[in-house]
């Protein structure tokens, strides 16, 4: 007790002094980088939720004054000694002198001790002499190509405010987004792995984010020659073909004129096409009735319910919180403005900037689901610029460099939103609310305290006027057309529908760590875009017209091991609503959807809450899920079991009323019924093998012509050509 007493009159004695440095150490600047590279601020130690141990910090340090607070002042200053600095717990812990259930951090002879060190014997101050800003990191190098089993070593330079630099890969963390691909180890040293392809190696320092981009070719790469013969249909062609040179990829041959009208089918109008549709495109010989076919799918009206259904996902409100008809209400909306081709900045700043009655005008019952303005933010950034704020909620973003400012500053925007109502929710339509602007609200950090002022992402500060609401102030960052994520965000979207994976892949997360497969084409794309004023089917024309939409999904040797890079189509289980649709065509008995008339397309189901264990069991999205719903496109038991052994699909293909009676009665030969059938599931006609298995079936004895159609139609939708999009 004695010692104890003389120790913290020696500390207070230090501290009350005020000695000068010549070369005082920073905290924000020296200690935290040492205290991050020793894994003290992550979140699995001290940075987890609560602390550790009575100890906390914040998550890589992306609050360095509540950081210094804890250490210096936090359990009544006991974690530093500066009169005798090797005492400090915050050495003997780290070096595990005493126990430390965090195990040994450094050892007592290294850089990291010595810092410490020295900073707790200069009176753990707070900033340098002259304190200096961290203002980027570089990486080098940034990119490149090696061999596999190939290695390099990565070097991170931290540029100042003074414009100094310093060295600080030995402070820096690493993480690769493909362990397959490449390795890293603590140091920054890469290992290739023995495949080919692209990967990225996310490097972070204190609170910014770099990234070094790594390709693994081919062992040779394709003579230019191999790429002139290519059929390039527009630019998309060529951003592709040049990435592929680099890669040494080949894309694969045109898919088949069968593979294309079903693909082409179910990507714009979730549907099959019908058989006579199908007959007719194959007979014909006209060079561009590839393009016809996509002119006449954008003009068909089923194509706004398609792209509704796809949209929903986004923005349906949640209806335990909005009431049955907002949630109508607000898809009613959403399928009339596809059905007009409305431009695509207009749809946003109609949702953004509504005002009303919950019960009349369907966007503004999106104002109602995000009633709270930092989840109104963070809505906006992911669904409309791609950037996932989320993050950025509590702490600094891991991998990014978003930090709370952004999170709030952005949730400013929408502070001064005011609504007048209970807005208390029935099963049927819950109370209207009515939502307004009025000047005056705020949104404060939770922090600091501080009243945010509104900024965007990565974008200036907006002095709005007192007499305008600042959301329309927000739309008009948004589409200007220099801005940075919206056409990026909704065209990187696009292209995951129509090819199964983003140029950017979550298609919402758009950050440094994170970067295009092919940046020239997502550049393209989105100024292009922009420059047909946010034209949505005229988008989706141009990439269906490429060469590349209309590739094969059959591998060749330099492709097989790709899925980033487009050198084949990817094939894709077909969504609920599709898998749904596809059905009623080729058992010509449509499903009983809870709330629709009879005979109504999957296509046009506008709640999740709709009772369906069909749509269930194909991945429609949960019920309770909070939107942006993600669906998962992988193939499951459940799904294989249900076609194989459903009751009530089998009274589907069985019912008197439907396909296979139907052609069973007809006059129409067995090969005949086989070509129909085929056309209908498979938009081809069957191969000889097939038809000779078929009309076998058809010619056994005791055989049934009504059986054999059923059973032929329940055997081709328990196939992979079905049940997925190729």
């Amino acid at each position: 007790m004695d010692r104890m007493r003389a120790k913290f009159a020696i500390l207070v004695a230090f501290s009350m002094a005020t000695p000068a440095f010549a070369d005082r150490l920073s905290f924000r600047n020296d200690v935290l980088p040492v205290l991050g590279k020793a894994g003290c601020s992550n979140g699995s130690c001290h940075a987890k939720s609560g602390g550790q141990n009575g100890f906390q910090l914040s998550v890589f340090a992306y609050d360095p004054a509540a950081d210094y607070r804890n250490i210096v002042r936090g359990a009544r200053g006991r974690r530093i000694f500066p009169a005798a600095p090797e005492e400090s717990l915050l050495l003997l812990k780290a070096t595990q002198s005493i126990d430390h259930e965090g195990g040994k951090r450094f050892d007592k002879d290294s850089e990291f001790y010595r810092m410490i060190h020295k900073w707790i014997s200069q009176g753990a101050p707070w900033n340098s002499e002259k304190e200096i800003s961290l203002m980027r990191i570089e990486v080098s190098p940034s990119s490149g190509q090696y061999k596999r089993k190939g290695e390099t070593s990565l070097k991170v330079t931290a540029h100042y405010s003074d414009k100094s630099k310093r060295d600080v890969t030995h402070l820096s963390e690493y993480q690769s987004n493909d362990q397959a691909l490449a390795e890293v180890d603590h140091h920054g040293h890469v290992t290739m792995g023995n495949q080919f392809g692209e990967g990225v190696v996310i490097v972070r320092y204190m609170d910014k984010v770099e990234v070094a981009r790594v390709a693994i070719p081919t062992e040779t790469l394709l003579p230019e020659s191999a790429y002139a013969k290519l059929t390039v249909n527009n630019e998309i062609d060529r951003k592709v073909y040049d990435r592929h040179k680099q890669l040494g990829l080949l894309v694969s041959d045109l898919a088949s004129d069968s593979e294309f009208i079903r693909r082409a089918s179910l990507d714009t109008l979730g549907k099959l096409p019908e058989p006579e549709r199908v007959r007719k495109f194959l007979a014909s010989k006209h060079p561009k009735k590839r393009e016809y076919l996509i002119d006449e799918l954008l003009d068909d009206r089923d194509w706004a319910d398609h792209w509704a259904t796809s949209f929903g996902d986004l923005v349906r409100p949640n209806t335990l919180r909005v009431g049955v008809k907002g949630v109508y209400l607000m898809d009613r909306w959403l399928r009339r403005k596809l059905r007009d081709n409305a431009p695509y900045d207009q749809i946003v700043r109609e949702i953004l900037t509504a005002t009303g009655s919950t019960h009349m005008h369907g966007p503004t019952v999106l104002m109602r689901d995000k009633r709270v303005p930092a989840d109104a933010g963070a809505f906006t950034s992911r669904i409309f610029l791609g950037v996932r704020l989320e993050c950025a909620q509590c702490h600094h973003h891991p991998s990014e460099k978003w930090g709370q400012e952004d999170y709030y500053q952005l949730a400013a925007f929408f502070g001064s939103m005011k609504r007048k109502g209970q807005g208390i929710s029935t099963p049927i339509s819950g109370e209207p609310e009515y939502w307004y602007w009025q000047a005056g609200g705020t949104v404060k950090h939770p922090v600091s305290g501080e009243v945010m002022k509104p900024k965007p992402p990565d974008g200036p500060f907006i002095d709005v006027p007192k007499d305008q609401d600042p959301r329309a102030a927000l739309v008009d960052w948004m589409v200007d057309p220099e801005n940075p994520f919206f056409a990026r965000a909704l065209v990187n979207r696009l292209w995951g529908k129509f090819f199964g994976v983003g140029i950017v892949e979550p298609v919402d997360d758009f950050r440094a760590s994170n970067p295009p497969t092919n940046e020239p084409l997502l550049d393209w794309l989105a100024k292009d875009f922009k420059k047909h004023k946010y034209d949505l089917k005229r988008t989706m024309r141009v990439i269906m017209n490429s060469r590349i939409y209309q590739t094969s999904s059959v591998a060749n040797k330099t492709n097989v091991g790709d899925e980033r890079n487009y050198a084949r189509s990817i094939r894709r289980r077909l969504g609920a609503e599709a898998m749904s649709d596809a059905v009623t065509r080729v058992t010509g008995m449509p499903d009983t959807l809870e709330g629709l008339a009879k005979g109504t397309r999957a296509m046009m189901t506008w709640n999740t809450k709709m009772r369906s264990v069909f749509l269930d069991t194909f991945g429609r999205p949960d019920s309770s899920a909070e939107c942006p719903c993600e669906r998962d496109p992988s193939p499951t038991i459940i799904q294989s079991l249900h076609l194989m052994n459903s009751d009530k699909l089998e009274a589907r293909i069985v019912s008197g009323s439907g396909r296979a009676v139907n052609l069973a009665k007809s006059e129409r030969k067995p090969e005949e019924i086989a070509d129909e059938i085929y056309l209908s599931a498979y938009s081809r006609f069957p191969t000889a093998d097939e038809k000779k298995i078929v009309l076998a079936a058809y010619d056994a004895k005791d055989a049934s012509r009504e059986k054999v159609t059923q059973d032929l139609i329940w055997a081709l939708i328990n196939t992979p050509e079905f049940v997925l999009n190729h």
